[in-house]
């Protein structure tokens, strides 16, 4: 059999013997499946073709398989806390995850952390990148979804806190997804919030273009690849198709079936908590806290399959099935780095980072050093000095560490505090 141009790869949380499973989209059979955990939601990533990637579920890892090879798990990558969403660029050149409120970056032909972005105030919930690697957007349990130009964030002044080219601020309660459409840094990016609404941006000014509003939260939301429609997943088990190309010209309305295209998928008995569309806007991909992952005929509205799990859905999305996912004996070209937990590099990896680095250009393999690990080195040094001359060596140090990391805690705390009783003062009935 010929292999499959578009796979589904779905994961939930409740199977004990596979952690991700690729089904044919046509005739749903399962192809293959890579075991080992459980993936949390919004952490099923591909990287490069070549690395299949998923956080697992409540720990502070993030589980790697070679594409080709499913028996077992190949490596996992150690993060600083507990990952609730990741998400490689499409370049194959950046991973990033969110662990709390803080989103990592690091460059995958180093493993090296450059850069940690601490503007969200909670937990954030959703990371997705432009089609062209250029930006990536974050949302948040503080209702903010921040818009990021890669090229701000990746800088050689360390000491310079990066800025997000946008915020978009209109939702009033925490965001639940996000999703980026095609034309890079010209793409429009919808966000959907337990405020029962889903806002449509511009990614260029950060201007609201769209802003629909539901009867029940909605948890999921995507485009069509021609972005005639938007795919919205309720929590009520409903999904929504707006029209976007109706002939109103009002920035906020109202869900209405049967209305300019309007249309409700019927099927899911739980909230639906992904939505992914194939190449061609035929089929819709959803998935379920009802233990079920369904495929619909966009055209029809009638569900043309139902794929069975042993939990609740946590990921499933239709995707170009990489080039040697089906062939056993292929290896990735580049083999993945150790990839760091500590944006500053210690004394003793400073004599390592001189080392020749393979580098994945899109073109060319450059062997010299690049100017990021140039001023990574010279970063090293400086550190080193400073902590010396302004600390001291050994106890003191320990001790002063000691009590920022108390402080630090102090502060989270007054922040869930206040988040807390301003989310209470809002919610509150009149």
């Amino acid at each position: 059999m010929a292999a499959p141009l578009e796979v589904i790869v779905s994961s939930d949380s409740g199977s004990q013997l596979w952690n991700s499973t690729v089904f044919d989209l046509h005739s749903g059979s399962s192809l293959l499946s890579y075991r080992g955990g459980n993936s949390s939601a919004r952490t099923l990533s591909v990287l490069s073709g070549q690395f299949l990637l998923s956080a697992q579920l409540g720990k502070n890892f993030i589980n790697v398989w070679e594409i080709q090879r499913k028996d077992q798990l190949q490596q996992k990558i150690v993060c600083p806390g507990v990952v609730t969403c990741l998400t490689a660029a499409p370049n194959g050149l950046f991973l990033t995850a969110a662990v709390a409120e803080a989103v990592y970056l690091w460059e995958v032909s180093t493993g090296k952390l450059l850069c940690v972005l601490s503007r969200h105030y909670q937990d954030v919930t959703c990371l997705k990148f432009t089609d062209d690697s250029s930006h990536f957007v974050s949302g948040g349990k503080d209702n903010l979804a921040l818009v990021w130009s890669l090229s701000s964030v990746i800088q050689l002044d360390l000491n310079h806190t990066p800025e997000p080219r946008h915020i978009l601020s209109r939702h009033s309660l925490p965001i639940t997804d996000l999703h980026c459409g095609l034309m890079g840094a010209q793409a429009r990016v919808t966000t959907a919030s337990l405020d029962q609404t889903v806002k449509v941006w511009e990614l260029s000014s950060g201007e609201l273009l769209l802003s629909v509003l539901f009867d029940v939260e909605i948890m999921s939301v995507t485009f069509d690849p021609c972005e005639y429609f938007l795919f919205c997943g309720g929590s009520d088990g409903n999904i929504f198709q707006v029209s976007l190309c109706s002939q109103s010209l009002s920035r906020d309305k109202s869900f209405q079936s049967d209305c300019d295209g309007n249309q409700v998928f019927k099927g899911h008995r739980n909230l639906v908590t992904c939505l992914s569309v194939s190449m061609d806007g035929t089929l819709l991909l959803s998935g379920s806290h009802d233990e079920t992952v369904r495929l619909w005929d966009i055209q029809s509205k009638q569900s043309i399959r139902c794929l069975a799990h042993k939990g609740p859905v946590t990921n499933a999305v239709i995707m170009a099935a990489p080039a040697n996912m089906f062939q056993p004996d292929s290896r990735p070209a580049v083999p993945l780095p150790r990839f760091s937990r500590h944006l500053h590099a210690s004394e003793a990896d400073s004599s390592e980072s001189g080392d020749v680095c393979i580098r994945l250009g899109l073109y060319t393999q450059e062997e010299e050093s690049s100017y990021l690990q140039k001023a990574d080195r010279l970063n090293s040094l400086m550190n080193a000095v400073t902590d010396k001359s302004v600390f001291g060596d050994g106890e003191n140090t320990k001790v002063r560490v000691a009590e920022l990391e108390e402080e630090v805690q102090t502060l989270k705390k007054v922040n869930k505090d206040l988040y807390d009783f301003s989310s209470q003062l809002l919610t509150k009935p009149t």
